[in-house]
């Protein structure tokens, strides 16, 4: 289980979403709601989807459902998330091995959407409206 530990102070977070597999709206549909995503932005998140969809098919999706996005690159492209956002805690959401090792190169932390505990996270991290 991905747990953060708050030693005083706030912890800026930033969650990555994969959309096929991940996310409601995918294809296939994934177990994240996008309720758990609008509340993770109102928690202060920052959020943002990276996929392999093109980014005009990612904020497309974004403004069709309504919902503000940070950030939206392709999978190889979360290096430059990190680099642009200084936040204390890095994760990527997603349902492949190239997911994981796309996360895990750029220094984020991974949560698989299919084989980890994903309801116990977005518990844990109040993600549930």
């Amino acid at each position: 289980m991905l747990r953060l530990v708050l030693t005083g102070g706030a912890v800026r977070r930033l969650i990555s979403f994969d959309i096929d597999g991940t996310l409601e709206v995918g294809d296939p549909p994934g177990v994240i709601p996008l309720s758990a995503v609008r509340r993770a932005r109102h928690l202060g998140f920052v959020i943002g989807s990276c996929s392999d969809r093109p980014i005009s098919y990612q904020q497309g999706l974004w403004e069709k459902h309504d919902v503000p996005m940070q950030f939206t690159v392709l999978k190889q492209q979360l290096a430059i998330v990190r680099a642009d956002f200084d936040v204390d805690y890095y994760l990527h959401i997603g349902d492949t091995e190239v997911d994981e090792m796309m996360a895990k190169g750029a220094g984020f932390d991974f949560l698989h959407s299919i084989d980890d505990d994903v309801e116990a996270f977005m518990s844990e991290h109040q993600l549930h409206p």
